[in-house]
């Protein structure tokens, strides 16, 4: 029988050790290093279990967990310093984050209400993806603040927002897909809020946004394509999409991708490209320009994807054709 068995620390002991263990991971010797990561591991091992229980934790010590992250601005420190944790740390990281982040009392949600004052922490968090090691872990953070639709906005009003290209094109394959990701998360999750930024900063956004569609990365091109479908074809878009579809620039922009090599390249350009010829009160340098393309258009649609079963497409495709002959 083991009479000295360590007692279990408090909430507020855990934290603080783990709030001093970071302190000394640069300081000293490599031994005194190595002890530092070694007990910044264990404590956060202790804070998870603390967190999640045996699925049954206890709220008590969950509220005066939470409590004393907020009062030492752990959350801070955990995802500046995460690149100096060793592998299941930066999980146990990510993991501590959500569960806080989700934690919910009656109509309150402690933890965003903290982090909306915190903005750092968000673009410290987006600053990830520079580093591969630790991208998928801070990716992950990222991805469930922006559930929240306060600190979505923090991140999509911020000059930081628009770095999100550089790390879609930039990075390795599993960062840029995280990257891509998170953008998407940003600009559909709360529609309302995103809708009013896009009226306000739209020639900043789609000045951006179309370096994404032109990328030269097969991947990148289509998913910018697909999801530039879904942002004009959304209702609470409405005003964004009637100012997108009278450019000439953006029409002949897709009636060029309509051409793109890659059957799905064109496919997801099919998809804004109806856009513009559904239109019903289209601008007359618009209209002119499809009128003029008339007879190579009906060509090109005639021949167009008809290996693909698909009733709706079938249908997309057909009603187009009318429009145009109707011109």
């Amino acid at each position: 029988m083991n009479f000295f068995k360590a007692k279990q620390r408090t909430p507020q002991e855990l934290v603080r050790g783990v709030r001093d263990s970071i302190a000394r991971l640069d300081v000293g010797p490599p031994e005194s290093k190595r002890k530092a990561s070694e007990e910044v591991s264990k404590g956060l091992a202790q804070m998870k279990g603390m967190l999640y229980g045996d699925g049954d934790p206890l709220p008590e010590l969950v509220a005066q967990l939470a409590q004393e992250t907020y009062n030492t601005d752990l959350l801070q420190h955990l995802v500046s310093n995460i690149h100096k944790f060793d592998f299941e740390a930066r999980k146990d990281v990510a993991q501590i984050f959500n569960n806080l982040l989700r934690r919910q009392i009656g109509s309150r949600w402690p933890t965003v209400e903290y982090l909306n004052g915190k903005s750092d922490v968000i673009f410290t968090t987006l600053k990830g993806y520079d580093n591969e090691d630790i991208a998928l872990n801070t990716g992950m953070i990222l991805r469930e603040m922006l559930r929240h639709e306060s600190l979505c906005k923090t991140l999509l009003y911020s000059d930081q927002f628009y770095t999100f290209p550089h790390y879609i094109e930039d990075t390795t394959f599993g960062t840029s897909c995280d990257a891509f990701a998170n953008l998407k998360e940003t600009l559909t999750r709360h529609k309302p809020m995103v809708a009013e930024y896009l009226e306000k900063n739209y020639d900043r956004f789609f000045a951006t946004y179309t370096t994404l569609i032109l990328s030269t990365n097969y991947v990148t091109k289509r998913q910018s394509l697909k999801l530039l479908g879904e942002i004009l074809l959304d209702r609470a878009n409405f005003n964004v999409m009637t100012r997108y579809i009278a450019n000439v620039a953006n029409l002949k922009l897709i009636m060029n991708l309509l051409r793109d090599k890659s059957k799905n390249i064109q496919f997801e350009a099919f998809h804004v490209f109806k856009v513009f010829v559904a239109n019903p009160k289209k601008p007359p340098q618009i209209e002119s320009i499809l009128r003029r393309n008339k007879d190579k258009l009906l060509l090109f649609l005639k021949d167009f994807h008809n290996d693909k079963e698909d009733e709706q497409f079938s249908d997309e495709k057909q009603f187009l054709i009318v429009q145009i002959q109707g011109l």
